[in-house]
């Protein structure tokens, strides 16, 4: 999720955290510490169209979130992560490779460091509810030309409505997010990793019909601050379900929140920047 200053949003009872990084100049990588999403594994060369977005405020670094490349110059990533009109200064995006290059310390200097032309966020999102509308795109300066079969592809209208809860139900999360985060330890060590949480819920009457609730627990994995925007493929391809939008506590652990790319309105907002 997006990681630094915590919004929070009461549904019903429950608190419903979305969440950025708050970056800096330096964030040093423990080589010798071994790296989860959270209970995932390093990702590798795997997911090549996930991407490592830093959104600037008053032109510093503020915030980290992730995102997936669907074109040369498209990134598919979460509403938070966009923000409001004004919100933020600038963005740049990252791959893997410049991330490695750069030692894991900001600014990731590499071949494929490319600066966001515009960013937009769904045309009814707010920060107040941002779980009801949470997805943004952001356009590049300049492509990143990766394999045209590993760029993230959108699901069909309504795809993910046949899905049942179950542990085979599964899907691939990626990100730049925590790795593990309890009231005395953090660990974040910037990297690319991947989890494999399967569906806990769908179209209940605490996800709606936008999201989804997601396993996130020491067997399956799943996502912690940081990988907001991140995708949460289905099964082992490249369609993205959805992206990674909110925890249900500061722990990151139990379930975690997706919202749904297969909705109508949700195509239709980031098809136009495809055309």
């Amino acid at each position: 999720m997006r990681k630094s200053l915590l919004s929070l949003a009461a549904v019903a009872t429950v608190l419903l955290l979305a969440a950025c990084e708050r970056t800096t100049t330096t964030s040093p990588l423990a080589p010798s510490t071994p790296s989860r999403i959270t209970n995932g594994t390093l990702d590798g060369s795997a997911h090549p169209a996930v991407v490592l977005i830093i959104m600037d405020i008053g032109g510093s670094p503020a915030f980290r979130c992730t995102g997936t490349l669907i074109a040369p110059r498209i990134v598919l990533t979460a509403g938070h992560c966009a923000g409001e009109p004004g919100e933020f200064s600038g963005m740049r995006v990252f791959t893997e490779s410049d991330v490695e290059n750069g030692n894991n310390n900001y600014p990731y200097p590499g071949p494929n460091t490319v600066e966001a032309r515009a960013w937009h966020s769904h045309p009814q999102f707010t920060e107040a509810a941002f779980y009801l509308h949470d997805v943004g795109v952001i356009e590049l300066k300049t492509a990143i030309n990766i394999p045209a079969s590993a760029y993230g592809r959108l699901p069909s209208v309504d795809q993910l409505d046949a899905l049942k809860p179950r542990s085979s139900t599964t899907f691939t999360a990626v990100g730049y997010g925590l790795q593990r985060v309890n009231p005395v330890f953090v660990q974040d060590d910037l990297i690319r990793e991947s989890a494999v949480p399967h569906l806990i819920q769908i179209n209940t009457g605490f996800t709606g019909i936008g999201s989804l609730l997601l396993s996130n627990n020491a067997s399956t994995g799943g996502t912690c601050f940081g990988d907001s925007g991140g995708p949460n493929y289905l099964g082992a391809t490249n369609v993205v379900a959805g992206v990674t939008s909110f925890g249900l506590n500061g722990s990151c652990g139990g379930t975690g929140g997706v919202f749904r790319m297969d909705r109508n309105d949700v195509l239709a907002f980031v098809g136009k920047y495809l055309k």
